[in-house]
């Protein structure tokens, strides 16, 4: 059985490496094709690029020496705690080097004759670019040293890699500008394709993942599959759930309470935040100014992209999201509960006893009672109000891929400005008694 086991996992290892191997060439006829492009090269490109329009050596060349520098750069910081296997970037940089030179000279005829036919070619190359970093990605094997550079450096200062990642980037873009008026007197390698490279490669790498996911399953073919816990909230017994949403001032918190406290049910809402800080080292300072709200949904999504190069790291508010809706669904596995926010109704979607909740109210009731009864200071104006429901509609967006004010989302909506608190609660415990009968 043993041999059985060291022969699949041999060949599949000979099946990643392979892969991997096809996935470097890619990425070089990637940059390879940004280059004939002719209006600006991805970041991870620009300084080798620059050099070699003013040293006696190839692209291809320059790269595998600026990567070496990064390796060098890793072993540096990580010192003691570098992995030593991670030394396997070497001879995968070298490899990715002479592929760029390889597929420079194959394409050395190809000149684009306008400018409709460079900013083609250009985002031909960022497809081709991006595809070759997704099956890097997914085989698993290594990163190229300058995700490997992000990786040490987040884990030894404990930083968040999106930020790491997007600093080095705008570090070579930098180091490209300055070193081609420095060695060219003008500026070269770095125009608006640069750009274009920058905003779409992880977004092509997240549409590789969505619409090619068969990729990663034969690639992982024959490998062991990973010990998956049993899941306690895949069974709720008998157990019910009532999930709050709610705007902002419209007094969800308080209406949940009374709810809880009248069906002597357990209450969760901040003590969220408690047990999530507890999951995931976060403080829970940290916690509550991230979670359930999204300040730009598109701006969040062009920096999520940048999680596409590696497989082991998620945006904070994702593993915000992830982690919490973990504690959710084990909490309600557990005992009958009142949820508030979290996007629970999506969450416990498949939970049979879950009855869902949305509390609104109109403008003037919540500012009054955001500035008198939560003493918010300074006060709390309309356009704080706007900001603030514009948060928590991009969170739900993007998260749950639904509208947060959209009342089929829900069993009842009601205005809380028309009841107040306490008898809005009365008729939501009514509606409740008479659905759990």
């Amino acid at each position: 059985m043993t041999i059985k086991k060291d022969k699949i996992f041999n060949a599949n290892f000979a099946k990643r490496l392979i892969i991997f191997t096809i996935g470097l060439f890619i990425m070089a006829l990637g940059v390879s094709l940004s280059i004939k492009a002719d209006i600006g090269v991805s970041p991870i490109s620009c300084v080798p690029y620059v050099y070699s329009l003013g040293l006696p050596l190839t692209v291809g060349e320059l790269t595998i020496l600026l990567n070496i520098f990064f390796i060098m750069l890793q072993i540096a910081v990580a010192r003691k705690n570098y992995n030593i296997f991670q030394l396997v970037q070497l001879p995968a940089v070298i490899v990715f080097g002479y592929c760029i030179d390889i597929t420079m000279y194959f394409i050395a005829n190809l000149i684009p004759t306008n400018y409709i036919e460079q900013l083609l070619l250009c985002i031909i190359a960022c497809f081709t670019l991006a595809f070759g970093i997704f099956l890097l990605v997914k085989t698993r094997l290594t990163y190229l040293p300058i995700e490997g550079l992000v990786i040490v450096l987040v884990q030894t200062f404990k930083l968040e890699f999106g930020k790491v990642k997007i600093s080095i980037d705008s570090t070579m873009v930098i180091v490209g500008v300055l070193s081609s008026f420095v060695l060219l007197n003008s500026l070269q390698g770095i125009r608006e394709g640069s750009i274009i490279a920058a905003l779409t490669v992880g977004v092509l790498i997240k549409f590789y993942n969505t619409k090619l996911p068969f990729v990663e399953k034969w690639i992982s073919k024959g490998m062991p599959a990973p010990q998956v816990a049993k899941e306690e909230f895949s069974k709720y017994n008998n157990s019910f759930v009532i999930t709050i949403s709610r705007e902002f001032g419209s007094g969800g918190h308080e209406i949940g309470k009374l709810i809880a406290k009248e069906l002597g049910i357990a209450f969760y809402d901040k003590e969220l935040i408690r047990l999530t800080a507890e999951q995931t080292g976060y403080n829970m300072e940290y916690i509550q100014e991230n979670e359930q709200k999204l300040t730009n949904s598109l701006l969040y999504d062009l920096y999520e992209q940048n999680y596409s190069y590696v497989n082991d790291e998620l945006p904070p508010k994702d593993v915000l999201f992830l982690i919490q809706s973990k504690i959710i669904r084990d909490i309600c596995a557990k005992e009958s509960c009142v949820i508030v926010g979290r996007c629970a109704n999506f969450i416990l979607k498949d939970h049979p006893n879950a009855i869902n909740i949305f509390i609104h109210a109109n403008n003037e009731y919540r500012i009054d009672k955001i500035n008198n009864q939560y003493k918010r200071v300074p006060p709390f104006t309309e356009a704080d109000l706007e900001k603030s429901d514009e948060q928590r509609a991009n969170y739900s967006i993007h998260f749950t891929k639904k509208q947060w004010r959209d009342a089929t989302n829900y069993h009842l909506t009601i205005d809380s400005s028309l009841y107040g608190s306490k008898l809005s609660a009365t008729r939501v415990i009514e509606f409740i008694k008479n659905r759990i009968k």
